[in-house]
C-alpha cells in the first residue's frame, strides 16, 4: 500500500443533503468505515418531511409520517458514526494535497475538506404563487399523486398542467378521485404519445382549457379552486378537495451549475454508479436525471453512490483490494 499525504481533517466523503438518498449514503459511508460527513441545510429540505402519510414505502405497511421517516434515516445513520452539521453549502471547489485530487465544500463560515462528495440536495416543485397554495400544502395542496392520491378516494380534485407528468397523474388520480379536473393554460395539452388519448377517453376526467388557478379556498382543508380563463378573464369555481399542482420540478443544483454536466433541466447526469462528470463527485435522488422519483429509488441512489464513493476513495488512499 502507498502512503499518502493526506491531512487528518480531510473528511473521506461529504454528502450534501439531508433526504433519503443522502441519509442512505451517509448510512453506507459511516459503515463502511469512511469518515462521512452530512450537511443538511434549510435549502435542502426533503420534500417527504411534509408528506403527512407514506404508505408504499416497503417493510412498514401500516404508513409513516414523512417527517418521522426522515428523522429514522438519520438516527441511524448517525449510529454508524456518520457526522451531521446543519449549513446550507454555498460552493464546491477543486482541492489537492500533494498528488492527491479532493474537494473543498463552502458551507456558512466554514470550509469542509473531503476526498468524494455526494450531491443528495433534492428538487422542489414549482409552486403556482397563488392565494392558499402554501396555507394548504398538506391539507389538500400536493405534489404527488402516487403519494396522497388513496387519500382523495371518491372526491373531486383538481390537476394544473397539462405536460407528460401532469396527464399521467390526472389518469392515475381517476383510479380514486370521482372525478379529476384537469387545468391547463393553453387549449391542447404538451403531453405527448398515448397519454392525451387515454385521458380524453377516461369518463372520470374533465378538462378547463386556457385556464389558470387564481386562487385556492377552504377552511380546514382544501375545498374550491377559483379558476380563472386567460381569454376572457372570466372566473368560476370549481368544488375539489384536493389539487395536484405540476408545473415544472426545480433540482436544487444552483451550487454545483458549472462544476458538474446537468441537462437542460438543470438535473445532474450520472452513470450507473452515480458518478458524474467531476472526478469523485456522485450524485443521487431527486437532483439527478431519473425515470422514477419516489423514497425508494433515492435510497437506492444513495446506496450506489457511497458504495461508487468507497471504492474511489480507496482507490485514491491505495487501499484498493
Amino acid at each position: 500500500m502507498v502512503e499518502k499525504n493526506i491531512p487528518d481533517h480531510v473528511y473521506d466523503l461529504v454528502i450534501v443533503g439531508g433526504g433519503p438518498a443522502g441519509f442512505t449514503a451517509g448510512l453506507y459511508g459511516a459503515r463502511a468505515g469512511l469518515k462521512t460527513l452530512l450537511l443538511e441545510g434549510a435549502s435542502t429540505v426533503s420534500q417527504i418531511t411534509v408528506t403527512d402519510l407514506i404508505e408504499n414505502y416497503p417493510g412498514i405497511p401500516e404508513g409513516v409520517n414523512g417527517f418521522d421517516l426522515i428523522e429514522k434515516f438519520k438516527k441511524q445513520a448517525l449510529q454508524f458514526g456518520m457526522i451531521s452539521a446543519g449549513s446550507d453549502v454555498e460552493s464546491i471547489e477543486k482541492r489537492q494535497w500533494g498528488d492527491v485530487h479532493g474537494w473543498v465544500i463552502r458551507a456558512g463560515e466554514r470550509n469542509y475538506e473531503a476526498l468524494a462528495v455526494i450531491i443528495a440536495t433534492g428538487a422542489h416543485w414549482r409552486r403556482l404563487g397563488v392565494p392558499g397554495e402554501e396555507a394548504f400544502i398538506g391539507k389538500g395542496v400536493s405534489f404527488c399523486a402516487t403519494c396522497d392520491g388513496p387519500f382523495f378516494r371518491n372526491r373531486e380534485v383538481v390537476v394544473v398542467g397539462g405536460g407528460n407528468t401532469a396527464v399521467q397523474e390526472a389518469i392515475f388520480l381517476a383510479h380514486f378521485a370521482s372525478k379529476v379536473t384537469v387545468v391547463h393554460r393553453r387549449d391542447r395539452l404538451r403531453a405527448t404519445g398515448v397519454l392525451p388519448q387515454r385521458a380524453f377517453a377516461n369518463a372520470k376526467i374533465a378538462f378547463a382549457w386556457n385556464a389558470v388557478v387564481d386562487e385556492i379556498i377552504g377552511a380546514e382543508g382544501v375545498q374550491n379552486v377559483r379558476i380563472r380563463d386567460v381569454k376572457t378573464s372570466a372566473t368560476r369555481i370549481i368544488p375539489a378537495e384536493g389539487i395536484f399542482i405540476f408545473v415544472g420540478l426545480i433540482p436544487n443544483t444552483d451550487m454545483v451549475r458549472g462544476l458538474v454536466e446537468l441537462d437542460q433541466g438543470g438535473h445532474i447526469l450520472v452513470d450507473g454508479n452515480m458518478q458524474t462528470s467531476a472526478k469523485g463527485i456522485f450524485a443521487g435522488g431527486d437532483c439527478t436525471r431519473k425515470l422514477l422519483r419516489q423514497v425508494v429509488t433515492a435510497c437506492g441512489d444513495g446506496a450506489t453512490a457511497a458504495y461508487a464513493a468507497q471504492l474511489y476513495v480507496e482507490d485514491l488512499k491505495g487501499e484498493s483490494y
